[in-house]
């Protein structure tokens, strides 16, 4: 877990922080401990994502972006699935596993994108275009995805809109930021809807100027849930899943990394002997927002090692839908795993 005691700016450098990660404690251990004798016991899956804190990824089964553990969720033949992200991420699993007991560490932890697209209020934008196509990222709810004709992440929308039949008008949701990307690199005309995540429109051109200016040989990694602006001072613009596998290949020494800060943790583990430096994130006064100055999604870092151990130990909160969201809402996502799968 980093300790932000220890979290030092540079010398000279107001724009970047170093982090040394303090050394599970014992109490954390125990933690740990407890989690694996209860997920033997349930016969258990723990999936977390890339933004999770630190000491959660190292006790879960998988660690990926919502594909991957999309993918692993529907292939586990677990008892008990352990969803360590945000609810709509819990409600795939559970979409996926009708027959299985999907936790939800905190069943409160939420997301922007989510909230921002209703499905009443997506329904009747639907019904203004008979022909619109629905392309629905997966940060949405069962509700939004059982409206829709295919979900994407953001390691498929490219593949997937390219895929998407030529005779019908496009719309995607929630993710207005996504989909401008998806449609610079795609040539695609679509119809967005006017959402976002809150910590990645945080990230703005300055900062990156600024890292850029600060830090010459890194390269700088973008998540396309940033801003236009962000994006195109990019050395590439990819999903968290991407971003690994890119560290891991590149010949680059030091990367500055703009998206949640809780995938450092990871990308140190898998590419040891590299540096990985978080963009800074400022308030609307342009100041630096907190002192470890990373952006940080509230929501994902609801979720801890407490919550986690005791929401095993009484098998709840958990994950109910109703049977015909869960059969309508399988469709799309089925039909993105099978896209996903095509060579």
């Amino acid at each position: 877990m980093i300790d932000l005691a220890e979290v030092q700016p540079r010398t000279g450098d107001l724009t970047q922080p170093v982090f040394r990660e303090a050394r599970p404690s014992a109490q954390t251990e125990a933690l740990a401990g407890e989690i694996r004798e209860l997920k033997r016991q349930l016969n258990a899956v723990i999936l977390a994502h890339n933004y999770q804190v630190p000491e959660i990824q190292d006790v879960a089964d998988f660690v990926g972006d919502s594909l991957g553990l999309s993918q692993q969720a529907a292939s586990t033949d677990a008892d008990v699935i352990v969803f360590c992200g945000v609810h709509f991420m819990a409600e795939t699993a559970k979409i996926l596993n009708p027959g299985k007991l999907v936790l939800l560490p905190d069943l409160d932890a939420g997301c922007s994108l989510e909230a921002s697209c209703p499905a009443p209020k997506l329904a009747e934008l639907q019904a203004t275009n008979p022909n619109f196509y629905t392309i629905a990222y997966i940060n949405c709810s069962a509700a939004v995805k059982a409206l829709s004709d295919v979900i994407v992440t953001s390691g498929n929308a490219l593949k997937i809109v390219n895929a998407a039949p030529a005779d019908k008008d496009l719309l995607f949701v929630p993710d207005e930021n996504l989909g401008a990307w998806v449609m610079e690199q795609t040539g695609r005309p679509m119809t967005l809807w006017r959402g976002n995540c809150y910590a990645h429109v945080e990230f703005q051109r300055e900062q990156i100027l600024r890292a850029r200016a600060a830090y010459p040989d890194a390269q700088i990694i973008v998540h396309p849930e940033s801003l236009r602006e962000v994006r195109e001072l990019a050395d590439v613009v990819c999903s968290t899943e991407k971003m690994i596998t890119w560290c891991k290949t590149s010949p680059a020494r030091r990367f500055v990394i703009v998206t949640e800060s809780g995938i450092i943790h990871r990308m140190r583990k898998e590419c040891p002997g590299k540096e990985f430096l978080c963009a800074p994130v400022f308030d609307v006064m342009r100041m630096p927002t907190d002192n470890c100055r990373c952006s940080e999604c509230r929501y994902m870092k609801m979720n801890t090692l407490e919550k986690l151990r005791d929401c095993m130990a009484r098998r709840a909160p958990h994950l109910d839908l109703p049977a015909d969201i869960i059969a309508r809402a399988r469709l799309p996502i089925e039909r993105m795993l099978e896209i996903s799968a095509r060579p």
